[in-house]
């Protein structure tokens, strides 16, 4: 595709991960995708509550007694990992050789396209279309997929643009992967901001699927990396000896706040959930009134992916953090470089603005005729 978001099966790096630890940061920043910090004062913390080490081992007791209690999912089928990211490449590493036949999603989050490639595989795509909004067509799995087919890999909910994929599709897609010996992925990470009305993750639906997820999106955690793996047994325990390599042991720190946070995770999950609500509104306030975009608005998650009707996304991104002061994410790291992920995670007063201020910009790039 010829963007700077595509990957090749030589690249050992993500641009996107790149740029998003070096791009400037602004007073009203819309770029970030998760709902903002949750500050550790939220937390019923102790100094007692911290230790500095614990006795080595596979997974932290009761952080994996935590998970399996809130998923229903059986400890030994569960992998601690270091943020979605680090389980994205766990499940990977544990499933993809070279030159396996990898189905990826397109658009998508880019690094599970780095990490395909980092691993040799090679890198096939299934479109999810935007006249669908962005739905997954299985029928686009049945012409992709091939006996030498070994991983289908998407995002539920859809990164960038938050689309939900619903059990009857997802059933599908792991009978069509059964057909050739081959396993599901489901970055699952987004799907905790359906908080109370989150579906069962996929892992559930069979021995096929891997379902990976964290707290880091809906509840403003990311500093703790809590991630998580949900495979069937055998599967987990090859993770787990893979991770050997990778990371060893956890901070024992960050292993007994997480147990804290998810004792704590519904008073968490409603401040999240009410940031949401009223930063949807506040997006649609903008959405309604702006004729420079269209954009399909997900019912759920932290973010959306409008169409600039006309003109350079990139150009936009430098008008708008040049002299608005506002960033948003260029659709070119999500191969879709007409369109622009913006962030309904952070603080309403900075939605507000970042949206006023966009729509200042937009208006001068359309009224300069910017290309």
């Amino acid at each position: 595709m010829g963007t700077e978001g595509t990957v090749s099966n030589r690249t050992k790096h993500s641009t996107y991960i790149h740029w998003a630890k070096v791009r400037p940061h602004v007073r009203f920043d819309l770029a970030t995708s998760a709902v903002v910090d949750c500050a550790a004062s939220s937390l019923p913390l102790n100094l007692k509550d911290i230790e500095i080490n614990a006795p080595g081992g596979y997974g932290y007791a009761p952080l994996i007694q935590a998970l399996a209690s809130r998923f229903q999912i059986d400890p030994q089928c569960i992998v601690h990992a270091n943020g979605t990211s680090m389980a994205n490449h766990l499940a990977m590493a544990a499933v993809v050789s070279h030159g396996d036949e990898v189905l990826v999603e397109t658009p998508t989050y880019e690094p599970l396209l780095a990490v395909a490639a980092y691993f040799g595989g090679n890198v096939k795509r299934f479109r999810r279309n935007v006249s669908d909004g962005f739905a997954v067509d299985v029928r686009e799995i049945e012409r992709s997929i091939s006996s030498r087919t070994r991983l289908i890999a998407f995002t539920n909910l859809h990164n960038p643009t938050n689309a939900l994929v619903d059990v009857k599709t997802l059933s599908h897609i792991g009978e069509l992967a059964r057909s050739v010996g081959a396993r599901v992925l489901v970055d699952e990470v987004y799907l905790e901001t359906l908080f109370e009305a989150r579906p069962r993750t996929a892992s559930q639906l069979g021995n096929e699927f891997i379902a990976t997820g964290s707290l880091t999106k809906a509840y403003g955690l990311s500093g703790l990396r809590c991630g998580w793996v949900f495979a069937e047994a055998n599967l987990a325990e090859q993770m787990r000896r893979l991770n050997d390599i990778y990371g060893v042991i956890p901070p024992h720190v960050v292993e007994r706040l997480s147990v804290i946070a998810l004792e704590n995770l519904e008073a968490i999950a409603g401040r999240a959930k009410a940031l949401l609500e009223t930063n949807r509104k506040i997006f649609d306030a903008f959405a309604d009134s702006c004729p420079h975009i269209e954009c399909q608005r997900p019912e759920f998650g932290t973010v959306v992916f409008p169409r600039l009707r006309s003109g350079n996304v990139d150009a936009l991104w430098e008008l708008a953090a040049g002299k608005y002061e506002t960033t948003f994410v260029p659709g070119r790291f999500f191969e879709m470089p007409d369109h622009f992920r913006i962030c309904l995670g952070c603080e309403s007063a900075v939605l507000s603005e970042g949206l006023k201020r966009l729509a200042r910009a937009l208006d001068e790039f359309a009224g300069c005729g910017w290309r």
